[in-house]
């Protein structure tokens, strides 16, 4: 076999950068409108750990894929090698933001702590993505799609499309000329002219505008070398394991669907003719997810979706590293700043209306069969509950009330608002999400041997305090007995299913 080697760049490679840039930036950009304008953390937390070390990450990531594909190109003797596309994963950035992060800006109110849990939260994440490539193809075979992407689009729904839109109606001068240009684009699929990216415009767009209309101030102060200690970064994480147990119950689910995205992603480019190894792969996203926490980044990284469209335009490793040399100098060196200097808060809120709309299309569109739909509008409910819960209790803090007592949950009762069952839903809202969305899909596949058995699983989780709870620790609570009968009784009718069945002209929803 003649050996090759794959050239440090080719043509193919733009249409890599622009890809791996376009989608890692809008990312960044939604990640810093949260963590400044909705959570209020200092800059120096945002520009001066978060973002570098998200950077370092993705660099790591853009460097090591290089490599897997110059090393893939060697030893089958091929040229044609295209490196697997990384970056920050969007659906867990969003679980991130809003599941782990939003209840622990709001619980404990100090941003510095709160860096320190998410910090460690996500290296715990990275540790889990890597344990995932040994228990991820019997997760995948079991878990229905529907379980994994309804309980993603539920955050989507009522936490990013809502902050989205809000935001637009609080400066709708900038915010709706911005947002009707991104869905005519991106939704509508109008193609602008020389193919110029719907979101490019409607962002570049927007900027400009926001300038005019005196809205921003091109600041660039912001530049400079700024890097975490990685010393500091160990020290974070130690602290924040201290607080964590509570956050398991978000941590755990949304790791298992970043290693089952990252698998997923990893066959589509073994099936474009690159035979990678999904193993090599989950444990390297795993890896620099670590690497990215230690160095202050909260925000996991994955293989992304995209390898077969990038082979068909020929790139090969060059759009990897570059992208990735790219990324890590511009979070390290303040670039981001600058960007944030002329990024009004609105336009980052036209990107969260703009994935929220993907994700949740994406749930139903992808969750296959197609008769899985009503199992991802299970899946939505739970997070429907905790912005609820969140909604109404920041409401009675304003006013000095900053517990629910039986007295007042009462009094919410009573005046209409619907507060009965809610709290308990909150809880372990992803995991719980996750569960009642399995239950559906087997149901609806007419397994209800298999809908018991994740009753048991809930009635387990419960029983542990992973859902329902705000705080681990064993308890024979209503919720375990709730789900231990339910599971009993799929199982037990799964007995009889010779003779309790589903009529062949049944219409599923």
């Amino acid at each position: 076999m003649k050996e090759r080697k794959l050239p440090l760049f080719r043509s193919g490679d733009i249409g890599g950068i622009a890809y791996t840039l376009a989608g890692n930036i809008v990312n960044y950009i939604i990640v810093i409108g949260v963590l400044l304008y909705v959570f209020e953390w200092p800059e120096y937390l945002v520009f001066g750990r978060v973002i570098p070390g998200m950077s370092i990450g993705l660099m790591g990531s853009g460097f090591y894929y290089a490599w897997m594909a110059n090393r893939l190109a060697k030893n089958e003797g091929r040229s044609d090698v295209t490196a697997l596309p990384s970056g920050v994963s969007t659906p867990a950035m969003f679980v991130y933001l809003w599941g782990v992060i939003a209840p622990l800006n709001y619980a404990i109110g100090d941003p510095e702590k709160v860096w320190m849990v998410a910090v460690a939260a996500t290296f715990l994440g990275g540790v889990i993505e890597a344990l995932g490539s040994f228990v991820g193809p019997w997760l995948r075979k079991f878990l229905p799609r529907a379980a994994l992407l309804g309980t993603v689009g539920g955050i989507a729904l009522v936490w990013m499309i809502n902050k989205g839109f809000y935001d637009v109606y609080a400066d709708p001068i900038l915010g709706m000329p911005v947002l009707i240009i991104a869905i005519i684009g991106l939704i509508g699929g109008y193609v602008f002219p020389k193919k110029i990216p719907a979101l490019l415009v409607a962002v570049v767009g927007g900027i400009v505008y926001a300038i005019v209309l005196g809205r921003v101030k091109p600041d660039v102060s912001g530049f400079g070398f700024t890097l975490t200690n990685p010393v500091d970064g160990v020290k974070a994480v130690i602290n924040g394991m201290k607080l964590i147990g509570p956050y398991l119950a978000v941590i755990i689910p949304i790791q298992i669907y970043n290693f089952i995205e990252t698998m997923d992603n990893v066959e589509s480019a073994i099936a474009a003719g690159d035979k990678y190894n999904v193993r090599e792969a989950q444990i390297a996203d795993g890896s620099m997810t670590m690497l990215s926490a230690i160095f202050g980044g909260v925000i996991p990284n994955t293989v992304w979706l995209g390898h077969p469209g990038l082979k068909k335009g020929k790139a090969g490793s060059g759009y990897s590293w570059i992208s990735g040399l790219v990324l890590g100098a511009a979070g390290i060196f303040g670039a981001y700043a600058f960007i944030n200097s002329i990024m009004p808060p609105v336009i980052a809120a036209i990107t969260f209306v703009w994935c929220s709309i993907t994700i949740i299309v994406q749930a139903f569109r992808e969750a296959r069969p197609f008769r899985h739909g009503a199992a991802v509008v299970v899946a939505f409910i739970p997070h429907i509950a905790d912005y609820i819960y969140t909604e109404v209790t920041l409401a009675l803090s304003s006013q000095g009330i900053y517990e629910v007592t039986p007295d007042i949950a009462s009094a919410l009762t009573n005046e209409g608002v619907m507060w009965a069952g809610v709290t308990e839903l909150k809880y372990g809202a992803i995991l719980t999400g996750m569960l009642w969305a399995a239950i559906t899909a087997f149901i609806i596949d007419k397994r209800l041997d298999k809908a018991g058995y994740v009753g048991l699983v809930a009635a387990a989780l419960a029983l542990v305090g992973f859902i329902h709870s705000p705080s681990l620790g064993i308890s024979l609570n209503p919720y375990f007995y709730g789900y231990l009968i339910m599971g009993i009784i799929c199982i037990v009718l799964n007995l009889f299913k010779g003779s309790f069945t589903v009529p062949d002209d049944y219409d599923y929803i």
